[in-house]
């Protein structure tokens, strides 16, 4: 696993986390907006693993 694997699993995370406080604190809307930024970072990364993987096999 490389480090911006890692990063963009701490970041989803953490959104999640975030997102979780949110809606247990009484901020229903924004947890559901923060919510929605999980799938998003990691759809992101997966994207650009793909990017990537493709670069090398075509050099």
């Amino acid at each position: 696993m490389k480090n911006s694997d890692k990063i963009f699993l701490i970041a989803a995370f953490i959104s999640f986390l975030l997102s979780v406080s949110l809606w247990f604190n009484g901020q229903q809307q924004a947890g559901l907006f923060v919510g929605i930024w999980v799938p998003t970072i990691i759809s992101c990364a997966a994207y650009l693993k793909l990017i990537s993987k493709d670069l090398k096999e075509d050099s």
